[in-house]
């Protein structure tokens, strides 16, 4: 009975990473899509994942306490406004802000993405009112993957709708950065932009276009992480975005499917710990470990 019970929970902690280690691979992939033609760290990146979140909530309770939308509608709307509002902050941030300081020096991209988070942060804070906003519990009945002698292993219908388009954003992304022509001028752009623009590709274009396929993944990852936890929190953006550059290098920063590899090994190492291991250690060793990796990885460019 009891190794029943333990072959139940090890199952049952699996079964937990899924949603998370789909969850951290699309946000790693979106990422990817973006350093790969920036090659610097960004962590505005993470800020729009937490300001569509945080759209998704504000105007979903506008539509229900306001508009007197029923709930799939109200929902609809928010998800809706967190998309566009979500894709509209990467194209402007993109075009305006992120290019021109690529192209100056790593830490003018840095200061610039840190002064972005913070203005998307505090316009979520004012925008409602400093109130945490909740949605209701969504979709959580329970599906059950299997069923032993000890306890059953279940998902809610939530994490399996969210694993499930995860998994086909993260398909179709692939597909389309590996036979698409605009993946063939995203890689040319990503390996050398002033060779690609010497063949006729529009550098800019495919810089900007980048940073908003990045910005509608992290927006969609946002939605979906929202409506689970339901709500997102003030400060998220830092910490996401922080987190996000982290993970990311896991696997690969410029290569999105390595990286997404990479920050799915990371979503079942962080849950298996929290299972296993001292949850008070969790966040020290799994970041620290990437730290860790990032340390190692990186490559000193010889100057002659």
């Amino acid at each position: 009975m009891v190794e029943s019970c333990g072959m139940s929970y090890l199952l049952q902690q699996i079964a937990n990473a899924v949603p998370l280690a789909t969850l951290y691979a699309t946000l790693a992939f979106g990422y990817a899509i973006a350093f790969a033609v920036t090659r610097r760290a960004d962590i505005t990146y993470g800020a729009i994942f937490a300001f569509s979140g945080h759209l998704y909530v504000l105007v979903a309770h506008f539509g229900w306490n306001e508009l007197r939308l029923v709930l799939p509608a109200a929902l609809a709307l928010g998800a809706l406004a967190a998309l566009s509002g979500g894709v509209a902050t990467g194209l402007v941030s993109g075009r305006f802000i992120i290019r021109p300081l690529a192209s100056v020096s790593p830490n003018a991209v840095i200061v610039g993405s840190l002064g972005l988070v913070l203005v998307l942060m505090e316009g979520a804070r004012l925008a409602a009112q400093t109130r945490e906003l909740w949605l209701p519990p969504l979709m959580k009945e329970p599906i059950v993957l299997w069923s032993g002698e000890g306890f059953p292993v279940t998902l809610t219908t939530l994490q399996c709708l969210s694993t499930a388009i995860l998994l086909l954003l993260l398909g179709m992304g692939a597909v389309l950065l590996v036979r698409s022509t605009w993946g063939r001028r995203w890689r040319a752009v990503s390996e050398d932009s002033r060779a690609a623009e010497m063949c006729g590709v529009d550098a800019r274009t495919v810089f900007v276009i980048s940073y908003a396929a990045a910005a509608l993944m992290a927006s969609i990852c946002g939605i979906l992480a929202t409506s689970y936890y339901g709500t997102m929190d003030f400060g998220a953006g830092l910490v996401f975005g922080l987190k996000v550059v982290l993970i990311a290098a896991a696997g690969g920063h410029a290569n999105p499917i390595r990286a997404a590899g990479g920050a799915a090994v990371i979503g079942f190492a962080e849950t298996l710990w929290a299972g296993y291991g001292p949850i008070v250690w969790r966040d020290l060793v799994i970041v620290g470990g990437l730290v860790a990796v990032l340390v190692m990885s990186r490559r000193e460019r010889i100057v002659p």
